[in-house]
């Protein structure tokens, strides 16, 4: 013989204010989504420009004497994006304007795909702004920057007043 519990839901009604179970749960399956389905979308590091419809991929390398960042813009015009920095922020963001259209006998296909987008990046130094340049070639930005030369310490005398 065995023994069984029937659980019956209870109404929503019992609980104002409060989300009911699947509310809930279908939150947790996005965020969880979110974490391993695209674990590297959106580094800590870096947030998306505010009003931003797609987050370019970026990498970042770091060597003693610059860091460099590579943005992954497929089909996106170089003069359609713009480059800031200011201390230890560099922000790339931008516009993509893509327009496909095919013909043939009596037919016609046309798609397009467009929106701004942005990364703000928080370096891990801050950099020279009179020493950063940024290309473009097929599809990928890479911009260069200069470390700002680490201040050196110097003391300082007190006078006896």
């Amino acid at each position: 013989m065995s023994l069984s519990t029937v659980r019956k839901p209870w109404p929503a009604s019992e609980f104002p204010g409060l989300p009911s179970l699947s509310s809930v749960r279908d939150e947790m399956n996005r965020l969880l989504d979110g974490m391993f389905l695209r674990p590297f979308s959106a580094p800590a590091m870096a947030g998306p420009v505010e009003g931003a419809s797609w987050i370019p991929a970026i990498d970042l390398a770091e060597t003693d004497s610059e860091i460099q960042v590579r943005a992954e813009l497929p089909g996106v015009a170089p003069q359609d994006v713009d480059v800031s920095v200011t201390g230890e922020r560099l922000v790339i963001s931008g516009e993509k304007k893509i327009a496909k259209e095919s013909q043939g006998n009596g037919w016609m296909h046309r798609e397009s795909a467009c929106g701004v987008f942005g990364r703000t990046l928080t370096l891990p130094e801050s950099v020279d702004p009179a020493k950063v340049s940024a290309k473009y070639e097929n599809g990928v930005l890479i911009v260069t920057m200069a470390k700002q030369p680490a201040g050196k310490a110097r003391r300082i005398p007190v006078a006896c007043a």
